[in-house]
């Protein structure tokens, strides 16, 4: 029987033209973000169990690939629980073991901390288009800063960091949990049915609006509310800035000032932000997150090619509490690595150079020609000629490289000739 070489389900291989792209892509938001201060550290893949499962990581806790314990025996105990034989779990997002690593080394770092993480995770999908069962985040957290300045900073540096990727035309959705839970008090809502709500709310751009009463029906929630608290969403959409403020006061008389305080001063720099930069922004009454653990503004950035957001964050002071014992202000932005990779071409852009090699030349004559070539930072890779120039071209072309040269021998003497494009 032929042996089944195929990777996971829902799991990839990537080819060099695929990583190329995706290096790029790397390179470009790495080096934006360490342009505003972050430092990147490294969390392991595997966590413990009882922190993922903590009750912060809303339906993705559901999705968790979960470790059994070592040493179990082949065949465990009648009666025995699933949940008794893990101990570990495959991280779902790079939060969660960014409040434990900050617990654990707060006292080595610098506040505020400004936090640069890259790397896979791991949620049990139903694959489909788009969705990986493994696939990459690239997140930054401003750890210690209670002010706005973390959420002004963040959004700053992440449409940056896009922007250097080379995507433009942004809109920044912004809103905040504490307006959503005094949204929710107004409405006569109890507080027990809040997070019920919240998740309904969020699913407004999938079900429509039609949908979400239909849900709220069968939540338990009067027709009435609902009927209020539609109106009042109604009421905050497409609201100008600089009638924002008025705006939200109306509306919910019980929002405290302290939060349109933080919303205005957010929405003021992503007006002084779009003077100088190709984006848009817009307070969005119906943006919740998935998320439970948010406390603060929560944010999100969407590209008109792409149907769902290309990132997302927002501020978090009660996680790092349950690692430190005390809370910290939070607030972090995480970067949708598999869809801006997936808005780019994949066309190899290595700008290598070939040196095409005849048979009988030697290999140490090869090599120094190479390395030459690669002394003025070029990269350089040595193929060995083979069949008819043009067809082999053409197939280096497809490879990604841009010139080349040729080594041949003329009477026992070394010919290097020019360089030419491919």
């Amino acid at each position: 029987m032929k042996a089944d070489n195929s990777p996971a389900r829902g799991m990839r291989d990537l080819l060099p033209a695929d990583v190329a792209t995706r290096d790029h892509v790397l390179e470009a938001i790495t080096r934006t973000y360490r342009d505003f201060g972050y430092q990147r550290i490294e969390t392991p893949a595997l966590e413990d169990i009882n922190r993922l499962q903590g009750g912060q990581g809303g339906e993705n806790e559901k999705l968790i690939y979960q470790v059994l314990k070592r040493g179990l025996p082949e065949e465990p105990e009648p009666g025995t629980q699933i949940r008794d034989m893990v101990d570990l779990g495959l991280r779902f997002d790079l939060t969660v073991p960014l409040t434990r690593f900050y617990g654990n080394n707060h006292a080595q770092l610098p506040t505020p901390f400004r936090s640069l993480q890259i790397g896979p995770v791991w949620r049990a999908e139903r694959p489909q288009k788009g969705r990986f069962r493994q696939f990459y985040q690239c997140d930054i957290d401003m750890i210690g800063e209670p002010t706005v300045l973390a959420e002004a900073e963040l959004i700053e540096a992440t449409t940056a960091a896009l922007a250097a990727v080379g995507l433009d035309d942004l809109t920044v959705r912004l809103s905040d949990r504490r307006f959503l839970t005094a949204l929710a008090a107004d409405a006569g809502l109890p507080e027990q049915s809040w997070d019920r709500f919240f998740i309904v709310l969020d699913k407004l751009d999938k079900i429509g609006w039609d949908g979400v009463r239909a849900e709220l029906d069968n939540a338990g929630m009067p027709s009435d509310t609902t009927t209020v608290v539609i109106d009042k969403i109604d009421s905050l959409n497409d609201v100008a800035g600089d009638k924002l403020a008025d705006t939200l006061t109306d509306t919910l008389p019980g929002l405290s000032s302290e939060v349109i305080a933080d919303i205005a001063t957010t929405t003021a720099s992503l007006d002084r932000l779009s003077a100088h930069r190709s984006l848009k922004w817009q307070f969005d009454p119906t943006l919740v997150r998935g998320m439970g653990y948010y406390t603060g503004q929560i944010f999100e950035i969407t590209h008109p090619e792409m149907s769902s957001s290309v990132a997302g964050g927002g501020r978090y002071d009660k996680l790092i509490g349950r690692s430190l014992g005390k809370d910290v202000p939070a607030c972090g932005f995480s970067i949708g690595f598999e869809r801006i990779v997936g808005l780019l071409s994949n066309e190899a852009q290595r700008h290598a150079t070939a040196v095409l090699a005849d048979p009988d030349i030697a290999v140490a004559d090869v090599l120094a020609v190479a390395r030459d070539l690669r002394s003025q930072d070029r990269v350089v890779e040595v193929v060995r000629r083979s069949g008819k120039l043009g067809a082999q071209l053409k197939r280096l072309q497809t490879a990604g490289f841009e010139t080349f040269v040729t080594i041949e021998s003329d009477g026992g003497t070394i010919v290097v000739s020019e360089e030419r494009t491919v």
